[in-house]
């Protein structure tokens, strides 16, 4: 099976499952009990509003909320397929794009910056421990992995924070940038770098252990092939061998994991970013969950569905470019 014969499968695949979870993650929030809409028009009366019949037709009229169940799994697939979805129950003169694009920044910031480094410098301490497989240096850093991979991002969140913010008070407890914001753009810039460290730091504490393992793992199923034993032999350098030849060769697995890490980018770290009061796609969820405001999980868990497998997508691309010994088929 050639190239384009193997994407045009994956994509028919891909189609299939997306419309799989598309219902398994209506028919959770059906089965769901209690209804959100009756608690959020409670919430609203007792804020004095005067619009609230407005926003319960518009709500009813686009989620169809009085029609059969048919009829509302058929207007649920046309919404999420178009990304339009809704409003929010607990705000619900605003669009839950909206809500989700005003904090998606935050995440995609934090998120990015702690997974990149987790993956590259992770990737990086696992080849080094495999090449010194046994000595002091690779135990340290299994030990360590081990141990940053095992406590949760809670408490190493609260850990850090006893430590910077209210021992050496060097850094912030709580936030996501000053306020008021500075107006010139450096001091903005760093305002904001100074409020990511430590919610940065303990995602990637609680990631890179995770990649150095696997990395380790890796390599040392490629470490004794043929193929480095020749290289030896031409008398290439151990570093050319070991970034050059075996991470390529070993490569494979750290992909599917890094896939995964960065399809889940949306998802935000609910904990990390609830424990630092940061202002991401996590807490919105966070509280969308507290309140039971339906339309933002929907959406939220729609989302994350749609880049996980987005992402595992082009990771089966990958595998053929990183690894000619694979055949699409």
């Amino acid at each position: 099976m050639g190239l384009r014969a193997y994407i045009a499968k994956r994509i028919v695949y891909t189609l299939i499952l997306l419309f799989l979870v598309l219902t398994l993650n209506f028919i959770i929030f059906e089965a769901t009990p209690g209804n959100p809409l009756e608690a959020y028009i409670a919430r609203v009366a007792q804020s004095g509003r005067k619009d609230i019949q407005e926003i319960i037709d518009r709500m009813r009229e686009l989620w169809g909320l009085n029609k059969p169940l048919h009829e509302k799994y058929i207007i649920y697939i046309k919404n999420m397929l178009t990304f339009n979805f809704g409003y929010s129950y607990l705000a619900g003169h605003e669009d839950v794009s909206a809500l989700i694009l005003g904090r998606l920044p935050n995440t995609l910031l934090l998120l990015g910056i702690s997974s990149v480094l987790a993956v590259i410098l992770g990737t990086i301490f696992g080849v080094l421990a495999a090449y010194k497989r046994g000595k002091p240096f690779d135990t340290t850093m299994v030990m360590m992995s081990l141990l940053t991979y095992a406590l949760p991002t809670f408490w190493i969140g609260m850990i850090l924070q006893g430590i910077f913010a209210f021992q050496l008070k060097i850094l912030p407890v709580q936030g996501y940038e000053p306020i008021p914001p500075p107006k010139e753009p450096i001091a903005y810039i760093l305002g904001r770098i100074y409020y990511l460290i430590l919610p940065c730091l303990t995602l990637f504490l609680f990631t890179y252990g995770g990649y150095v393992l696997l990395a380790r793992a890796a390599t040392l199923e490629n470490i004794t092939e043929d193929y480095v034993i020749t290289a030896k032999a031409k008398g290439l350098k151990d570093r050319t061998i070991l970034f050059k030849h075996v991470l390529k060769n070993a490569s494979l697995p750290i992909i599917t994991n890094a896939a995964l890490t960065f399809a889940s980018i949306l998802g935000g770290a609910i904990i990390t970013e609830t424990v630092f009061s940061y202002a991401g796609i996590g807490t919105l969820i966070y509280e969308s969950i507290l309140l039971h405001d339906t339309p933002v999980m929907q959406a939220f868990f729609y989302i994350t569905a749609l880049c996980t497998i987005v992402a595992n997508f082009i990771a089966d691309l990958l595998y053929g470019v990183i690894d000619p010994r694979i055949k699409y088929g």
